[in-house]
Protein backbone atom coordinates (compact mmCIF):
# COMPACT_ATOMS: atom_id res chain seq x y z
CA UNK A 1 0.00 0.00 0.00
CA UNK A 2 1.34 3.46 -0.80
CA UNK A 3 0.04 7.16 0.46
CA UNK A 4 -2.69 7.19 -2.17
CA UNK A 5 -2.77 4.28 -4.10
CA UNK A 6 -3.11 0.41 -3.24
CA UNK A 7 -1.22 -2.37 -5.65
CA UNK A 8 -3.07 -5.85 -6.16
CA UNK A 9 -0.18 -8.34 -7.71
CA UNK A 10 -1.35 -10.55 -10.15
CA UNK A 11 1.98 -12.01 -11.23
CA UNK A 12 5.21 -10.87 -9.58
CA UNK A 13 7.93 -9.80 -12.00
CA UNK A 14 11.13 -12.15 -11.82
CA UNK A 15 14.96 -10.80 -12.41
CA UNK A 16 14.07 -10.87 -16.66
CA UNK A 17 10.55 -10.57 -16.79
CA UNK A 18 7.45 -7.91 -15.82
CA UNK A 19 4.74 -9.24 -13.70
CA UNK A 20 1.44 -7.88 -13.74
CA UNK A 21 -0.75 -5.98 -11.58
CA UNK A 22 -3.13 -3.07 -10.49
CA UNK A 23 -3.19 0.27 -8.60
CA UNK A 24 -6.09 1.24 -6.88
CA UNK A 25 -6.12 5.15 -6.98
CA UNK A 26 -7.68 5.74 -3.54
CA UNK A 27 -9.06 9.16 -2.28
CA UNK A 28 -6.18 9.70 -0.13
CA UNK A 29 -3.46 12.19 -0.21
CA UNK A 30 -0.28 12.86 0.78
CA UNK A 31 1.86 15.97 1.13
CA UNK A 32 5.15 16.89 2.21
CA UNK A 33 6.38 13.23 2.64
CA UNK A 34 4.04 12.85 5.49
CA UNK A 35 1.84 9.63 4.01
CA UNK A 36 -1.38 9.56 4.44
CA UNK A 37 -3.13 12.42 5.68
CA UNK A 38 -6.51 12.80 7.95
CA UNK A 39 -9.03 13.26 5.23
CA UNK A 40 -9.71 11.86 2.25
CA UNK A 41 -10.88 13.77 -1.23
CA UNK A 42 -14.00 12.66 -3.16
CA UNK A 43 -13.61 11.54 -6.44
CA UNK A 44 -9.79 12.21 -6.30
CA UNK A 45 -8.52 7.92 -6.75
CA UNK A 46 -10.99 7.65 -10.18
CA UNK A 47 -9.88 11.15 -11.25
CA UNK A 48 -6.26 10.58 -11.03
CA UNK A 49 -6.43 7.24 -12.31
CA UNK A 50 -8.91 8.43 -15.78
CA UNK A 51 -6.88 11.14 -15.83
CA UNK A 52 -3.34 9.18 -16.06
CA UNK A 53 -4.32 6.56 -18.23
CA UNK A 54 -5.44 9.38 -20.85
CA UNK A 55 -2.01 10.47 -20.79
CA UNK A 56 -0.53 7.26 -21.02
CA UNK A 57 -2.64 6.30 -24.05
CA UNK A 58 -1.00 9.72 -25.59
CA UNK A 59 2.93 9.37 -24.35
CA UNK A 60 2.51 6.03 -26.32
CA UNK A 61 1.40 7.26 -29.77
CA UNK A 62 4.03 9.76 -29.03
CA UNK A 63 6.27 6.56 -29.11
CA UNK A 64 7.35 6.73 -25.77
CA UNK A 65 7.26 3.36 -24.17
CA UNK A 66 5.04 3.17 -20.71
CA UNK A 67 3.85 0.43 -17.95
CA UNK A 68 0.36 1.32 -18.80
CA UNK A 69 -1.69 -1.74 -19.88
CA UNK A 70 -5.58 -0.22 -19.43
CA UNK A 71 -8.18 0.64 -17.39
CA UNK A 72 -10.18 -1.92 -15.47
CA UNK A 73 -13.95 -1.58 -15.92
CA UNK A 74 -17.08 -2.41 -13.77
CA UNK A 75 -17.12 -5.78 -15.21
CA UNK A 76 -13.24 -6.68 -14.26
CA UNK A 77 -12.56 -6.49 -18.11
CA UNK A 78 -9.11 -4.27 -18.82
CA UNK A 79 -10.36 -1.89 -21.48
CA UNK A 80 -8.44 1.65 -23.36
CA UNK A 81 -10.09 4.74 -22.02
CA UNK A 82 -12.48 5.15 -24.66
CA UNK A 83 -13.96 2.04 -24.06
CA UNK A 84 -14.49 3.23 -20.48
CA UNK A 85 -18.51 3.35 -19.47
CA UNK A 86 -17.92 5.36 -16.05
CA UNK A 87 -14.82 6.27 -14.18
CA UNK A 88 -12.78 3.37 -12.85
CA UNK A 89 -10.34 3.99 -10.15
CA UNK A 90 -8.42 0.76 -11.19
CA UNK A 91 -5.34 0.72 -14.00
CA UNK A 92 -3.11 -2.46 -14.74
CA UNK A 93 0.17 -1.99 -15.30
CA UNK A 94 3.36 -4.26 -15.70
CA UNK A 95 5.15 -4.47 -12.56
CA UNK A 96 9.12 -4.46 -12.24
CA UNK A 97 11.77 -5.32 -9.11
CA UNK A 98 12.21 -2.25 -6.65
CA UNK A 99 16.04 -2.24 -5.28
CA UNK A 100 16.17 0.12 -2.12
CA UNK A 101 19.00 1.09 -1.18
CA UNK A 102 20.83 0.01 2.17
CA UNK A 103 20.28 2.80 5.29
CA UNK A 104 22.64 3.30 7.95
CA UNK A 105 24.28 5.95 9.87
CA UNK A 106 27.51 6.80 10.11
CA UNK A 107 29.22 10.17 12.08
CA UNK A 108 25.43 10.85 13.50
CA UNK A 109 24.19 10.88 9.54
CA UNK A 110 21.40 8.90 7.17
CA UNK A 111 23.46 7.03 4.39
CA UNK A 112 22.01 5.19 1.79
CA UNK A 113 24.03 3.03 0.02
CA UNK A 114 23.23 2.63 -3.94
CA UNK A 115 25.91 -0.16 -5.09
CA UNK A 116 23.34 -2.35 -5.86
CA UNK A 117 22.82 -0.34 -9.31
CA UNK A 118 26.01 -0.58 -10.24
CA UNK A 119 25.05 -3.94 -11.80
CA UNK A 120 23.36 -2.83 -14.54
CA UNK A 121 19.94 -4.09 -14.09
CA UNK A 122 17.24 -4.76 -15.78
CA UNK A 123 13.54 -4.64 -15.03
CA UNK A 124 14.02 -2.37 -12.02
CA UNK A 125 12.64 0.62 -11.11
CA UNK A 126 15.11 3.37 -11.53
CA UNK A 127 15.28 5.15 -7.69
CA UNK A 128 14.86 8.83 -9.19
CA UNK A 129 11.74 10.89 -9.41
CA UNK A 130 12.66 13.39 -12.57
CA UNK A 131 11.20 16.87 -12.88
CA UNK A 132 10.69 19.54 -15.25
CA UNK A 133 10.12 23.13 -14.61
CA UNK A 134 8.21 25.10 -16.87
CA UNK A 135 7.19 28.32 -14.64
CA UNK A 136 7.88 29.05 -10.94
CA UNK A 137 4.72 29.45 -9.18
CA UNK A 138 4.41 30.55 -5.45
CA UNK A 139 4.92 27.37 -3.42
CA UNK A 140 7.89 26.28 -5.81
CA UNK A 141 10.78 24.56 -3.91
CA UNK A 142 12.94 26.28 -5.91
CA UNK A 143 12.95 29.63 -4.05
CA UNK A 144 13.04 27.52 -0.39
CA UNK A 145 16.56 25.86 -1.75
CA UNK A 146 17.59 29.00 -3.35
CA UNK A 147 16.92 30.98 -0.10
CA UNK A 148 18.56 27.84 2.29
CA UNK A 149 22.09 27.81 -0.79
CA UNK A 150 21.16 24.09 -1.64
CA UNK A 151 20.92 25.09 -5.33
CA UNK A 152 22.60 28.22 -7.28
CA UNK A 153 21.44 30.23 -10.27
CA UNK A 154 24.47 28.42 -12.11
CA UNK A 155 22.96 24.93 -11.40
CA UNK A 156 19.18 26.44 -12.60
CA UNK A 157 20.47 27.40 -15.92
CA UNK A 158 18.97 31.06 -14.85
CA UNK A 159 21.18 34.44 -14.87
CA UNK A 160 18.79 36.47 -12.43
CA UNK A 161 16.97 35.35 -9.14
CA UNK A 162 13.06 34.44 -10.48
CA UNK A 163 10.24 35.84 -9.11
CA UNK A 164 7.19 33.83 -7.73
CA UNK A 165 4.64 33.51 -11.30
CA UNK A 166 8.02 33.73 -13.25
CA UNK A 167 7.41 31.61 -16.56
CA UNK A 168 11.15 30.31 -18.08
CA UNK A 169 12.24 30.66 -21.91
CA UNK A 170 13.14 26.90 -21.59
CA UNK A 171 12.34 24.38 -18.75
CA UNK A 172 14.47 23.63 -16.45
CA UNK A 173 14.99 19.49 -15.45
CA UNK A 174 15.38 18.80 -11.70
CA UNK A 175 15.58 15.23 -10.00
CA UNK A 176 15.69 13.94 -6.33
CA UNK A 177 15.55 10.62 -4.73
CA UNK A 178 12.60 8.65 -4.78
CA UNK A 179 13.08 5.51 -2.49
CA UNK A 180 14.61 7.26 0.76
CA UNK A 181 12.62 8.36 3.71
CA UNK A 182 12.13 12.10 2.58
CA UNK A 183 12.49 13.04 -1.26
CA UNK A 184 16.25 14.55 -1.17
CA UNK A 185 17.58 16.98 -4.47
CA UNK A 186 20.52 16.07 -5.95
CA UNK A 187 22.95 17.02 -8.89
CA UNK A 188 22.70 15.08 -12.13
CA UNK A 189 26.16 13.57 -11.33
CA UNK A 190 24.73 12.13 -8.26
CA UNK A 191 21.47 10.92 -10.11
CA UNK A 192 23.81 8.75 -12.59
CA UNK A 193 26.23 7.63 -10.23
CA UNK A 194 23.23 6.63 -7.61
CA UNK A 195 21.15 4.76 -10.28
CA UNK A 196 24.11 3.41 -12.65
CA UNK A 197 22.92 5.27 -15.55
CA UNK A 198 25.39 5.09 -18.65
CA UNK A 199 25.93 8.92 -20.38
CA UNK A 200 23.53 8.05 -23.24
CA UNK A 201 20.97 6.54 -20.21
CA UNK A 202 20.96 9.93 -18.74
CA UNK A 203 20.51 11.78 -22.15
CA UNK A 204 17.71 8.94 -23.12
CA UNK A 205 15.96 9.71 -19.62
CA UNK A 206 16.18 13.70 -20.26
CA UNK A 207 14.43 13.58 -23.87
CA UNK A 208 11.92 11.60 -22.25
CA UNK A 209 11.07 13.89 -19.48
CA UNK A 210 10.75 17.01 -22.45
CA UNK A 211 8.58 14.95 -24.51
CA UNK A 212 6.55 14.10 -21.55
CA UNK A 213 6.40 17.56 -20.79
CA UNK A 214 5.68 18.92 -24.25
CA UNK A 215 2.92 16.24 -24.58
CA UNK A 216 1.04 16.92 -20.52
CA UNK A 217 1.89 20.91 -21.36
CA UNK A 218 -0.34 20.54 -24.90
CA UNK A 219 -3.38 18.64 -23.20
CA UNK A 220 -3.42 21.16 -20.49
CA UNK A 221 -3.34 24.35 -22.67
CA UNK A 222 -6.03 23.38 -25.00
CA UNK A 223 -8.62 23.48 -21.35
CA UNK A 224 -6.91 26.58 -20.10
CA UNK A 225 -4.37 25.25 -17.32
CA UNK A 226 -0.78 25.87 -17.46
CA UNK A 227 1.88 23.25 -16.73
CA UNK A 228 3.95 24.58 -14.37
CA UNK A 229 5.93 21.43 -13.24
CA UNK A 230 5.65 17.99 -12.99
CA UNK A 231 7.24 14.71 -12.12
CA UNK A 232 7.62 11.39 -13.86
CA UNK A 233 8.97 7.93 -12.81
CA UNK A 234 11.16 5.51 -15.14
CA UNK A 235 12.33 2.26 -15.23
CA UNK A 236 14.15 -0.75 -17.19
CA UNK A 237 12.12 -3.11 -18.94
CA UNK A 238 13.86 -6.58 -19.14
CA UNK A 239 16.28 -5.63 -22.38
CA UNK A 240 17.08 -2.38 -20.49
CA UNK A 241 15.62 0.27 -21.91
CA UNK A 242 13.36 3.16 -20.65
CA UNK A 243 9.89 3.58 -19.70
CA UNK A 244 7.26 5.60 -18.05
CA UNK A 245 5.97 4.00 -14.48
CA UNK A 246 3.78 4.79 -11.97
CA UNK A 247 1.41 7.57 -13.22
CA UNK A 248 1.58 10.43 -15.38
CA UNK A 249 -0.23 14.04 -16.05
CA UNK A 250 -2.77 14.22 -13.14
CA UNK A 251 -2.54 16.85 -10.17
CA UNK A 252 -0.23 15.03 -8.06
CA UNK A 253 2.17 14.53 -10.47
CA UNK A 254 2.14 18.05 -12.11
CA UNK A 255 1.44 21.68 -10.74
CA UNK A 256 -1.28 23.42 -13.06
CA UNK A 257 -2.17 27.03 -12.63
CA UNK A 258 -5.71 28.63 -14.43
CA UNK A 259 -5.25 32.12 -14.61
CA UNK A 260 -2.45 32.22 -12.13
CA UNK A 261 -4.78 29.95 -9.40
CA UNK A 262 -3.54 26.46 -8.52
CA UNK A 263 -4.84 23.51 -10.11
CA UNK A 264 -3.46 20.66 -8.16
CA UNK A 265 -2.71 19.25 -4.48
CA UNK A 266 -0.97 22.74 -3.82
CA UNK A 267 -3.84 24.00 -2.69
CA UNK A 268 -3.86 21.73 -0.10
CA UNK A 269 -0.24 22.39 0.90
CA UNK A 270 -0.79 25.86 0.75
CA UNK A 271 -3.75 25.64 3.72
CA UNK A 272 -0.94 23.62 5.56
CA UNK A 273 1.37 25.71 5.18
CA UNK A 274 -0.24 28.05 7.51
CA UNK A 275 -0.77 26.08 10.22
CA UNK A 276 1.49 24.97 13.06
CA UNK A 277 1.45 21.69 11.96
CA UNK A 278 3.29 22.58 9.11
CA UNK A 279 6.55 24.64 11.33
CA UNK A 280 6.56 21.18 13.75
CA UNK A 281 6.94 19.16 10.71
CA UNK A 282 9.64 21.76 9.16
CA UNK A 283 11.46 21.31 12.53
CA UNK A 284 11.45 17.48 13.30
CA UNK A 285 13.12 16.87 9.43
CA UNK A 286 15.88 19.80 10.65
CA UNK A 287 16.53 17.36 14.17
CA UNK A 288 15.90 14.39 12.08
CA UNK A 289 18.85 15.17 9.53
CA UNK A 290 21.06 16.57 12.48
CA UNK A 291 21.04 13.75 15.01
CA UNK A 292 21.14 10.88 12.09
CA UNK A 293 16.96 10.15 12.77
CA UNK A 294 15.74 7.92 10.13
CA UNK A 295 12.34 8.41 10.47
CA UNK A 296 11.67 12.00 11.51
CA UNK A 297 8.07 11.57 11.79
CA UNK A 298 8.57 10.25 14.94
CA UNK A 299 9.30 13.57 16.07
CA UNK A 300 6.44 15.57 14.45
CA UNK A 301 2.52 15.44 15.41
CA UNK A 302 -0.28 14.19 13.51
CA UNK A 303 -1.66 16.92 10.87
CA UNK A 304 -5.24 18.57 11.69
CA UNK A 305 -7.60 18.18 9.03
CA UNK A 306 -8.16 20.61 5.64
CA UNK A 307 -11.24 22.82 6.24
CA UNK A 308 -14.97 21.20 4.89
CA UNK A 309 -15.27 23.82 2.02
CA UNK A 310 -11.95 23.18 1.13
CA UNK A 311 -12.22 19.72 0.88
CA UNK A 312 -14.96 20.09 -1.37
CA UNK A 313 -13.53 22.46 -3.49
CA UNK A 314 -10.42 20.14 -3.86
CA UNK A 315 -12.62 17.06 -4.34
CA UNK A 316 -14.38 18.82 -7.38
CA UNK A 317 -10.93 20.81 -8.90
CA UNK A 318 -9.69 17.39 -9.18
CA UNK A 319 -12.77 15.57 -11.31
CA UNK A 320 -13.42 18.70 -13.15
CA UNK A 321 -10.08 18.61 -14.55
CA UNK A 322 -10.13 15.15 -15.45
CA UNK A 323 -13.40 15.86 -17.51
CA UNK A 324 -11.75 18.51 -19.37
CA UNK A 325 -8.43 17.41 -20.33
CA UNK A 326 -9.91 14.05 -20.89
CA UNK A 327 -12.92 15.57 -23.46
CA UNK A 328 -15.55 13.29 -21.41
CA UNK A 329 -17.85 14.48 -18.88
CA UNK A 330 -17.08 11.45 -16.46
CA UNK A 331 -18.16 13.34 -13.48
CA UNK A 332 -21.15 15.47 -12.79
CA UNK A 333 -19.40 18.46 -11.22
CA UNK A 334 -19.70 22.06 -12.27
CA UNK A 335 -16.84 23.11 -15.25
CA UNK A 336 -13.21 24.44 -13.67
CA UNK A 337 -13.88 27.76 -14.53
CA UNK A 338 -16.60 27.89 -11.75
CA UNK A 339 -14.60 25.90 -9.52
CA UNK A 340 -12.13 28.24 -9.71
CA UNK A 341 -14.54 31.15 -9.03
CA UNK A 342 -15.61 29.39 -5.80
CA UNK A 343 -12.09 28.50 -4.78
CA UNK A 344 -11.37 32.58 -5.00
CA UNK A 345 -14.61 33.49 -3.33
CA UNK A 346 -13.15 31.17 -0.72
CA UNK A 347 -9.82 32.53 0.01
CA UNK A 348 -11.25 36.22 -0.28
CA UNK A 349 -13.35 35.15 3.09
CA UNK A 350 -10.00 33.57 4.60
Amino acid sequence: MGSVKDLQITKKPSQTEMGVGRFSFSDRYSVFDWGEMPDHIDGKGAALCTMGAYCFERLEEQGIKTHYRGLVDESGKTVKFNELKQPSSTMEVSLVNIYRPNTSVADGKVVHDYSVYAEKLVNCLIPLEIIYRNGLPEGSSVFKRLDQGKITLQQLGLDHMPKPGEQLEKPIFDVSTKLEETDRYITWEEAQKIAGLTVDELAGLKAILLKTDNIVSELAVGVGLKNEDGKIELAFDPQRQLMVVDVVGTLDECRFTYGGVHVSKEIARQFYKKTTWYLELEEAKKTAAAKGIADWKTLAKSPPKLDPQLKKIISEMYMAAANEVTKRQLFAVPTLKEIITEYKEYMGEN
